[in-house]
């Protein structure tokens, strides 16, 4: 006796499954094309960057504009300067300590000096004032200034 298959005696489109086949062969070349890997590895830091400014200005306490400058300004008070001139004071958007280089709170520029009282030179030797070069300390790390 013979036993037949029900699935076998019906006629197959074939025209059908060989498009699919080939469009899904296609479709798979393109996906895995090594051009197209290079580029998605290459634009993987673009990417990350942007990702990370972005989470920066919505995350940040200063408006989007303010919250840009700062970010800029960390880079160097040149690149911030740039676009807004300076000076930065310290709590506002564009100041970092290590922009502040004579530690007066204010990054990028220099405020206008104080008119102080003239001393004597015994005050200014009193024993009470360090001698030597300033020096200033940001976290761990010391700056002596000459």
């Amino acid at each position: 006796m013979e036993h037949s298959d029900p699935d076998l005696d019906k006629p197959l489109n074939t025209s059908r499954t060989s498009a699919r086949h080939r469009r899904a062969d296609a479709l798979r070349r393109r996906a895995l094309s090594p051009v197209r890997i290079i580029l998605m590895v290459l634009m993987l830091p673009a990417t990350t960057a942007a990702i990370t400014v972005a989470v920066y200005l919505r995350t940040s306490e200063f408006e989007s504009h303010e919250a840009l400058l700062h970010l800029i300004a960390m880079v160097s008070c040149d690149t911030a300067g740039s676009l807004i001139p300076g000076p930065y004071r310290k709590g506002e958007p564009g100041y970092h300590a290590r922009n502040d280089a004579d530690g007066d709170g204010v990054a990028c520029g220099t405020l206008a000096p104080i008119a102080a009282t003239p001393q004597s030179t015994e005050a200014l030797q009193s024993p009470l004032l360090p001698q030597g070069p300033q020096s200033r300390q940001l976290g761990t790390a010391k700056f002596v200034r000459p």
